[in-house]
Parts: C-alpha cells; sequence; structure tokens
C-alpha cells in the first residue's frame, strides 16, 4: 500500500509540532490548526514508479531472486553488477583465477536473469597478461565494462594498457573510490583504516586528463565520504562521471552534485542500498527532466556510446 505524506510540509509541520513538545504544551496548544490542514496528499509510490531507472552501481547478492523482486518493488529495470576482489583482511589470494571466479559469478547472474543485469567485470591489474586476456574473454561473455578496486589506484602506470584497451573497446572505467573527510581544513589522505591503493578524486583526475577520451566513472558520492571535495575536484574533467550511491543522505548531496557537475555525469546508483538511493534524489530539488537523465538517461547514454545501451 502507498503511503500518503508531503514531502516538505510534512518536515516543516513534524518540526513544529517537536519544538512545541519541547517547550511545553501551552506553546503546543496555541498551534494553528491550520497547519494541519495545510498538509496535503503525497502518493511517494507514484512518484518512485514515474521514472525508468538503471541501477548504475550494484553487485549480485547471494539471494538473486529477493534482489530482482526488490529491483522490481521499485521500478528499477536494470541493474550494472560487478564482485571486485576486495581482499579487505589483506591476506586473501587476489591472483587471476580469484579474478576468473568473481567474474563467473556476474556472469552466472547474467544468465539467470538475462535482461536485468548489466554485468561488469573486475581484474588485478598487477597481473597484466592474465588482465588482458581476461578482459577478452569477458567481452566475449557478453560484458559491458570494467571495475576497478582497491588493489591499484587508477593512475598509476599499471593501469595505462587496461585502460587503453577499455578505450578501444568503449568501455566504462568505473573505480571504488574514497575521500576522507577533512578537519579544520585539512582533508587527510588515509587513517590506519583505508589501503594505499585506493583511488581518490585526484588520483582519477589526473588518470581522465591523462586519456581524455576515456570513460571514468567515480563510485559513491553517497559512500560516506567528502562529497563536496570530491565534486569540486572531478568538475574539472567532463570525461568522469558519478553516482550517487551508498548509504549516506546528507541533504544537498545530489543539488550540490548537480551544481558542480552539471545534470548529464551524475548516474542514480544504490550500492545495494536501495531505497536509500531513490530517496535522496527525489529528494532533491532537481527537475522532473533532472531526475528523468540522473535516473535513466544519463548511465544508458554513456553506455550506448560502445553501442551496450539497454532498451
Amino acid at each position: 500500500m502507498a503511503r500518503i505524506l508531503n514531502r516538505r510540509k510534512f518536515i516543516g509541520t513534524t518540526s513544529f509540532t517537536a519544538a512545541g513538545v519541547m517547550m511545553g504544551s501551552s506553546f503546543a496548544a496555541g498551534c494553528s490548526p491550520d497547519v494541519h490542514r495545510a498538509v496535503e496528499p503525497y502518493d511517494i509510490m507514484a512518484d518512485v514508479m514515474k521514472y525508468r531507472k538503471i541501477d548504475a552501481h550494484c553487485h549480485p547478492e547471494d539471494d538473486l531472486a529477493k534482489q530482482i523482486e526488490t529491483a522490481d518493488r521499485l521500478g528499477i529495470e536494470w541493474l550494472q553488477i560487478s564482485r571486485p576482489v576486495t581482499n579487505f583482511s589483506g591476506t586473501e589470494p587476489e591472483g587471476p583465477d580469484v579474478v576468473r571466479q568473481h567474474n563467473d559469478e556476474v556472469y552466472k547472474a547474467m544468465k539467470a536473469y538475462p535482461g536485468r543485469f548489466v554485468g561488469f567485470f573486475t581484474l588485478n591489474p598487477i597481473y597484466r597478461k592474465e588482465s588482458l586476456e581476461e578482459i577478452k574473454r569477458c567481452v566475449d561473455l557478453g560484458m559491458s565494462g570494467y571495475k576497478g578496486y582497491i588493489q591499484v589506484k587508477v593512475n598509476d602506470p599499471l593501469y595505462y594498457p587496461i585502460i587503453e584497451k577499455l578505450i578501444d573497446l568503449k568501455m566504462v572505467v568505473f573505480m571504488h573510490t574514497f575521500c576522507q573527510m577533512g578537519m579544520g581544513g585539512y582533508r587527510m589522505k588515509y587513517d590506519t583504516g583505508r589501503f594505499p591503493g585506493t583511488t581518490l578524486p585526484e588520483d582519477m583526475v589526473e588518470a581522465a586528463k591523462r586519456y581524455p577520451e576515456a570513460m571514468f566513472h567515480f563510485a559513491h558520492i553517497g559512500g560516506g565520504g567528502d562529497w563536496e571535495y570530491e565534486c569540486k575536484m572531478l568538475k574539472q574533467c567532463p570525461n568522469i562521471f558519478v553516482d550517487t550511491g551508498g548509504s549516506n543522505n546528507e541533504e544537498h548531496m545530489i543539488d550540490f552534485a548537480i551544481e558542480q557537475l552539471g545534470e548529464d555525469r551524475i548516474f542514480f546508483g544504490t550500492d545495494n542500498c536501495y531505497h536509500h538511493g531513490i530517496g535522496k534524489i527525489l529528494a532533491s530539488n532537481a527537475t522532473e527532466a533532472q531526475k528523468k537523465k540522473i535516473f535513466f538517461d544519463n548511465y544508458n547514454n554513456l553506455l550506448k556510446r560502445g553501442g551496450r545501451n539497454v532498451a
């Protein structure tokens, strides 16, 4: 059943009511009944379902049927999926055999639900020969782009032959990224919990300037990092795009991204936080035309450059 509420008036009304509770019943009693009569119905699910959607940042879940069911409930037609080798412990294998296994998981999902998953392969750039061979294998399997993780920064020379091959194939260079919040005007590059191979905004800018013909995708500005710094840094390179994924929903994130990057360089993404991903765009000040672009058109147009767009 659709929930009925008014987005902005609900926030204003509940804030006013909360203030009345804190300041005493006499204050609350003086509230004008017109405040409540002014609330207009808002069918949130009608708003959710009126936009076509491609999730530009997702990963296959253990229960694929449940993942598709969730997507159906939210009107997400396609989900771009990848299975990077994470090695969070620092002790896990990251060789070509593990990479191949992870890519096979993506292919398995694509085969199980044709027409729902846009498959992206992963690599470990340390293994150059094997990586180039794996690109060919995954292209032959029908995959549409590349997702890199924390093994090597995207501006490392180890990435050059991979980026050049992806340019030839007109495929997206999609990277896991991070940018810490600063303190007192100082932005730390790393703390003890970060991996030195993590791609920072300035790393992608350097790679994008070296390869202006490449299509770079900077992951999850809603992933808990300094999204203001990220947008300000990335705005200088028109071949860098961002997705809105992640579980962080700071106010004005989407509006700021539009202001800095323009409405054509932003993709709807969830990083498997589906309701967050949709809600932050609906709650933004983006126009209807901008929401349509962010939810579907922008990412589909990028895929179209390589002839891999969805229907």
